[in-house]
């Protein structure tokens, strides 16, 4: 195997691979929209200044791969593009806070479909130290499975690999595209923007451009409700950890959480692996519930994130048939 990854392929790829394109196209797009809304965004030049650094970056391990042409210079590709989705989604905040808040409108939705606001309730009703750990889990197991499921593909399935790849940094573009459109904040925002009194009489303003008007700090307790949960748990810092590393306003529907997550399931079943398949399906079930317990998302949101992981995921596959 550590033969294999660090052999010279003989048939060498060219050009950029697929999950490269994909990202260079958001580029592209991103960067016409910022140009085009240059007055009204806070930091364009910053922005444009990522951007730039996203495609040295890519280039730069792109030559390396034809120096070196191997399935390790390969991973060294693709897990470049994974650490810049770090980058890319703070960048949805700064561009959608140029519309107007839609929060009202789907908090409103949630209590029309279920009569309360489960992101409330839900916390409260279940506030044992180790239901809160294991909704803490399941929401930092995020980031693991799909690191995860690629890196399977990699040592166990890379014929599929590149594929895999193309998927899940794909399906992260097209959950991106929407952020960029649809300014939701999610109820850990907009409940304490709007006032949790309110919310809690059912009462949902519209509180217009107000993320627009602010300088948001993540550090800033003021902006964000207390996450609920164990304070001294172990989960519960990690939680915490990965809120405070990048966390905005924004991207509350549909919950790429969700999404990505059934996007992994998909893709374990692809495995025909029993035990990939039975490691990652428990954390997706927590997943799907942390995301509202810990007041990320509405329900609604987990729910859409079933739906949109589930078309993306099959449209994402058979582009990357289309382009091969």
């Amino acid at each position: 195997m550590i033969k294999k990854i660090f052999a010279v392929e003989k048939k060498s790829r060219k050009g950029l691979m697929a999950v490269e394109w994909i990202m260079l196209a958001y580029t592209i797009f991103t960067t016409l929209f910022i140009l085009v809304t240059w007055v009204r965004l806070a930091h364009p030049v910053d922005m444009l200044w990522f951007r730039a650094q996203s495609v040295i970056l890519t280039l730069a391990l792109w030559g390396v791969y034809r120096l070196y042409p191997s399935r390790l210079t390969t991973l060294f590709r693709v897990i470049g593009q994974l650490l810049l989705l770090s980058w890319w989604y703070p960048d949805t905040y700064e561009l959608n806070r140029i519309f107007p808040n839609l929060d009202h409108l789907f908090a409103g939705y949630e209590q029309s479909l279920f009569g309360f606001q489960p992101a409330l309730t839900f916390c409260q009703t279940f506030s044992h130290p180790i239901f809160s750990e294991l909704m803490a889990m399941g929401y930092v197991s995020y980031y693991l499975l799909f690191v995860g499921i690629v890196f399977f593909y990699f040592f166990c399935r890379y014929e599929h690999f590149e594929r895999t790849a193309f998927i899940v940094v794909g399906s992260f573009f097209l959950f991106y595209l929407i952020f960029d459109f649809l300014p939701v904040a999610g109820p850990q925002f907009y409940f304490k923007a709007a006032g949790v009194g309110q919310i809690a009489q059912g009462i949902f303003p519209n509180i217009g451009d107000y993320f627009n008007t602010i300088e948001f700090d993540v550090h800033n307790r003021d902006f964000i409700l207390p996450i609920p949960g164990w304070e001294d748990g172990m989960m519960y810092k990690l939680l915490i950890m990965a809120h405070d590393a990048g966390e905005r306003p924004t991207a509350a529907f549909p919950s790429s959480h969700v999404g990505v997550a059934t996007i992994v399931m998909w893709l374990a079943w692809e495995t025909k692996n029993r035990k990939v398949l039975f490691t990652c399906l428990p954390f997706a079930v927590l997943l799907f519930f942390s995301t509202f317990y810990i007041q990320a998302h509405y329900a609604i949101d987990a729910i859409a994130g079933l739906f949109f992981g589930t078309v993306f995921y099959f449209f994402l596959k058979w582009g990357y048939k289309l382009s091969s």
